[in-house]
């Protein structure tokens, strides 16, 4: 691993280091959204149904969740830079079957698998390495660089993967990566020094990577796809390789089940970790690192980022579509401003956390954020314009950058560098389970406000009952994504148009509130984190606890303390 350096600029070498980490993980991030927009043109080209071609994103998510954590750890153990490559060679590898694949069963294997594999051992090695190059003031600045990259690609995803469909082929979105990931390991040979050999190198844990496997597999699954198989009573079958698994006539929904396993898997597997750290062998996840309040609270606030984050990259998008009617570009172009300021808002951010200290500002980002879904939600109206948005994706940018960058340099601040691999997978992991719960959350919370408006609305309309009979029965089906069939007349068909606008009115501004209030939960989560200045890496590990009991954990979460 190359040296840390304390000057206050950034060396040559570094920025080589930086420029080749930021970019691993702007195409990994690229790659969850990327493909959202190309759906209906792929679900033409490979002639097959939507419910196979979600597992496609779906199954990338769970793949890469499910594995987080498990990469960090590779890279304590192999060495970061060892792993990264071998995580960026799979993640090309897999972009290329995805880029010829003729089948839907193709892309699955080539996007959710393979590259869910490669990028969940890439993402944490980024992170580990910039923890353990940067330190002192440029540490800010390089943490600062990488999270502006990751809320960037998240910005612009949908655009570009709107720009390449339109324009070319939804196959250039595997392309790109078939072309980045072998000059990612090129640069990363060079450039990246090796780890040195540890004589006393740990073991990896199989039996808890096993378990933390399953148990962020069915975790994630539960809270993913709660909207789709109902959360409680069962609304649709669950079917796998053509097999149906649970019917939709079963007396509980599939979910509840789901979830429950997982969270007797993961607790299985912090009683195994713990009887490892008693043992003094080698766990997967030291979870004596929860000690320390900059660890314990940066992840909580994470996951509660992660949870608002999706008011404005989830629910805003179906607004522009549903109720504006723009175009998938369209939507990228009016979307761009946030990933600009997501930029801008990073480099003040690093600035600031000279003057401000990290936690400071990574509160003042959460109440920007907080006050940019506000804004938002006032310039929300049926005949929104882009100029009336701005402001409020400007602020909310501003906001991401300031918090979402510097929340991992907060987080990984006082984890040694034997475990800042583990340490960093469990951070990531933290954000795509706040992920899929906040799309559960808001995207159910959007649906019923959308559906129960946009009926009220067809109750008082003056229609013809068998017209209005039908257009209940489409809505309370397909939400927002009902039209009116061609046998419609123009005028009623205008009144049945008015009436799903106003529904999706309502249930973004819904949506949107429930967003601001989670992003004020964690400016208040936020004030837990120890108001210090973060710039040198310490190791505060001497007074920590040799052994830990389960019993004094649980007192401490009755107390509030952890």
């Amino acid at each position: 691993m190359q040296a840390r350096r304390s000057a206050d600029r950034i060396q040559p070498a570094q920025w080589v280091v930086l420029a080749v980490t930021i970019v691993a993980a702007f195409i990994v991030v690229l790659d969850n959204t990327v493909l959202n927009v190309a759906i209906p043109t792929i679900l033409r080209d490979l002639h097959t149904r939507l419910p196979s071609l979600q597992w496609v994103v779906t199954g990338y998510a769970l793949t890469f969740a499910a594995l987080l954590i498990i990469g960090g750890r590779l890279g304590d153990v192999y060495g970061h830079r060892n792993v990264f490559m071998v995580g960026a060679a799979l993640f090309g590898m897999g972009s290329f079957l995805a880029s010829v694949s003729t089948s839907v069963g193709e892309l699955i294997l080539g996007e959710a698998i393979i590259e869910g594999i490669g990028a969940s051992l890439m993402l944490p090695a980024t992170l580990a390495i910039l923890s353990a190059t940067f330190t002192g003031r440029i540490r800010g600045t390089a943490f600062a660089a990488w999270g502006a990259t990751a809320g960037v690609a998240a910005a612009i995803g949908p655009l570009l993967g709107g720009f390449l469909t339109t324009n070319y082929s939804w196959r250039w979105s595997f392309r790109i990566n078939v072309i980045v990931a072998p000059l990612a390991i090129i640069a990363a040979a060079v450039f990246i020094a090796r780890t040195e050999r540890k004589r006393d190198r740990p073991r990896v844990d199989i039996r808890g990577a096993l378990l933390i496997a399953a148990g962020m597999f069915l975790i994630v699954f539960a809270l993913s796809e709660g909207g789709t198989y109902g959360w409680w009573r069962p609304i649709e079958r669950f079917t796998f390789a053509g097999t149906t698994l649970w019917g939709a006539s079963a007396p509980v929904s599939v979910i509840p089940v789901v979830l429950a396993a997982g969270l007797l898997v993961l607790g299985a597997f912090v009683m195994i970790e713990l009887r490892l750290h008693n043992r003094g062998e080698d766990p997967l996840f030291e979870l004596q690192h929860l000690a320390l309040k900059t660890y314990r609270y940066g992840l909580l606030t994470a996951l509660v980022l992660a949870m608002g984050q999706l008011g404005i990259s989830f629910v805003l998008p179906l607004f522009l579509q549903n109720a504006k009617h723009l175009s998938a570009q369209s939507n990228g172009l009016w979307m761009l401003p946030a990933g600009i300021f997501v930029i801008v808002g990073a480099q003040i951010g690093g600035v600031l956390t000279r003057r401000l200290g990290t936690t400071n500002v990574v509160r003042s980002g959460l109440l920007i954020y907080t006050a940019g879904i506000l804004l938002i939600i006032w310039a929300i109206t049926l005949n929104i314009t882009w100029w009336r948005l701005l402001p409020g994706l400007a602020l909310y940018g501003t906001g991401v950058g300031f918090a979402a960058a510097q929340l991992t340099n907060v987080v990984l601040s006082k984890i040694p560098d034997d475990n800042a691999g583990a340490a960093s997978g469990a951070n990531s992991t933290v954000r795509q389970v706040g992920s899929a719960l906040g799309v559960s959350v808001i995207g159910s919370l959007l649906t019923a406000r959308t559906i129960s408006s946009a009926t009220t609305s067809l109750r008082g309309a003056k229609l013809p009952p068998a017209v209005r009979a039908h257009a209940l029965s489409g809505i309370r089906a397909l939400g927002s994504a009902y039209r009116p069939p061609g046998n419609v007349s123009p005028a009623n068909a205008a009144v049945v148009r008015r009436a799903v606008s106003h529904g999706v009115l309502n249930g973004t501004h819904w949506a949107l509130f429930f967003a601001a209030s989670v992003m004020f939960l964690g400016t208040l989560v936020s004030l837990l984190i120890p108001n210090e200045l973060i710039s040198e890496k310490e190791t505060p590990l001497e007074d920590l606890p040799e052994t830990i009991d389960p019993l004094a954990i649980d007192a401490s979460v009755a107390a509030g303390d952890l």
